[in-house]
């Protein structure tokens, strides 16, 4: 802010972008910072509200996911069979930690499309790694099924959230496969923040190892960001 620069806070968040920036406030982030939030469940909401409006799904992922699609709740099949198309948010609280379940559940529904809001495999809450809509969609790929993913490091979420036409931008973030692949497909200069979900093996291996296997360029790096 204090060096006048446009700035937006792009997250992976199967969330509408008013939700998001209604928890951040109550963790007492300041107005001027939380306005700028946009999130992978807000670019797939424009998406589903143009192409999907009227097409019956089937939820993967908790509860707490669905007010993103409260518009969309007469449309939702309480039986798999009976959808249209899968809108992956998660994973069920109840089937959070084996993909096994997913892929029995999936078997039989390979011609039907999934959406998937949040294309992370995996997040870090505090010292806790849990798995994200994206290992579920990962699954469903390797069956032979097709995503259309909604969040980074695909480019529509990037064009939804600002203007960034001509503009040198600077991509910030601690995910390898999101955060800084998203950067590169899209020409942006990357700045990786090395004690995230990627610092043990970075410890071990050391930076430029690890960026090769995961096929990613990074022009920047520091250990921690903090607001």
């Amino acid at each position: 802010l204090k060096i006048k620069k446009t700035f937006v806070l792009l997250t992976n968040a199967p969330r509408p972008n008013k939700t998001v920036r209604n928890f951040l406030e109550k963790m007492g982030m300041d107005q001027n910072l939380r306005d700028h939030v946009f999130t992978s469940g807000e670019a797939a909401l424009n998406y589903l509200k143009k192409y999907f409006l009227s097409k019956k799904f089937y939820h993967i992922g908790p509860p707490r996911d669905f007010d993103l699609f409260n518009l969309f709740e007469n449309n939702k099949c309480e039986n798999i069979n009976d959808c249209e198309y899968l809108l992956c948010t998660g994973l069920f609280d109840d089937h959070d930690k084996d993909l096994t379940y997913y892929k029995d559940l999936l078997g039989k529904h390979i011609k039907k499309k999934m959406i998937c809001t949040n294309p992370d495999l995996i997040v870090d809450r505090g010292n806790a790694r849990e798995l994200c809509a994206g290992s579920v969609a990962m699954v469903f790929e390797k069956m032979g099924g097709v995503v259309i993913y909604f969040g980074k490091p695909y480019p529509e979420v990037y064009n939804q959230s600002t203007n960034n036409n001509n503009k040198k931008i600077l991509a910030i973030g601690d995910n390898l496969n999101t955060d800084i692949k998203g950067a590169n497909l899209l020409n942006y200069d990357s700045l990786l923040v090395s004690n995230g979900i990627h610092r043990k093996e970075i410890k071990d291996n050391g930076i430029d190892k690890i960026t090769k296997e995961y096929e990613a360029v990074v022009n920047f790096i520091q250990s921690e960001l903090k607001w």
